[in-house]
């Protein structure tokens, strides 16, 4: 690991992780571009470092929200949503219970499918599986135009939808939950914040599983390379949701899967050359 390699892994892990184009196919693809070993042990440690800084920034978007669901902070809920109907810890819970579920039961068997192939197809279905979820919901208006007006019912749905980003690398997390949620009846940015919210405790629970099994990595003269990876994560992550947000009807989902099959072309030539 070097400054360089650590800046550069941050870098793609900050700005792929919550917007649906794979932060998987991305770092698989980043490392064989460096010429890094993916099995190296320290290569995952570091990289679950980096996830930790995506994290946090996404908790520091949401931190209102968060705030208001442990009831530390009054709760705004939008115009149209009535108080009782505002997101509470029992729609997150429905949200993260069946991805967390397939992962605990399926833990070995989700690891043998990490392969360049797996993510290459998985970019192209997944692609597809966007187009399609975004089409098909512009044709109804939504039930659901906010984060405050999911329903438990949806917020299952969106759980259930996840679980194909859990059992395939490379469908993309956010991109199975925003899809999943449009299919639901909820609107794309609700269904972009309710994704958003459900990854704080989906990735702690799988980076903190994952860092207990490596922590013996984290030590010494690569500590200072492990926080630096970590802070650039943290900052382009923070910039990109930030930003994601802030366009979000102007960046359709169908822009993110024409993206998705150009990079599933440049793993075909890896897979073959």
């Amino acid at each position: 690991m070097t400054v360089l390699i650590a800046v550069i892994l941050g870098m793609v892990e900050g700005l792929t992780e919550f917007i649906p184009v794979s932060s998987t196919g991305h770092m698989i693809l980043t490392a064989s571009f460096i010429g890094l070993d993916e099995n190296n042990p320290l290569l995952k440690t570091f990289m679950i470092m980096i996830q930790l800084g995506a994290i946090l920034a996404i908790t520091i978007v949401y931190r209102d929200r968060l705030l208001a669901m442990f009831r530390l902070r009054p709760v705004t809920v939008a115009r149209g949503a009535e108080r009782s109907a505002s997101l509470n810890l029992v729609h997150v819970g429905l949200g993260i219970l069946p991805a967390l579920a397939v992962a605990f039961f399926a833990k070995d068997f989700i690891k043998s499918l990490f392969s360049a192939s797996t993510v290459m197809w998985a970019l192209v279905v997944g692609g597809i599986f966007m187009w399609l979820a975004e089409s098909f919901s512009s044709k109804r208006e939504p039930t659901a135009h906010t984060i405050d007006q999911i329903t438990y019912k949806q917020a299952l749905l969106i759980g259930v939808y996840q679980i194909i980003s859990v059992l395939w690398p490379g469908f993309s997390r956010s991109g199975s939950t925003i899809s999943g949620g449009l299919l639901s009846g909820v609107s794309y940015r609700a269904s972009a914040d309710f994704s958003f919210l459900i990854a704080i405790p989906i990735m702690i629970a799988a980076t903190g599983y994952e860092l207990l099994s490596n922590y013996q990595y984290i030590s010494g003269d690569g500590l200072a390379v492990f926080l630096l990876g970590f802070i650039v994560s943290f900052i382009v992550a923070y910039i990109v949701v930030i930003s994601f947000l802030k366009y979000i009807q102007a960046i359709k989902l169908k822009y993110f899967a024409i993206y998705r099959f150009a990079l599933a072309g440049l793993f075909w030539l890896i897979i073959m050359y």
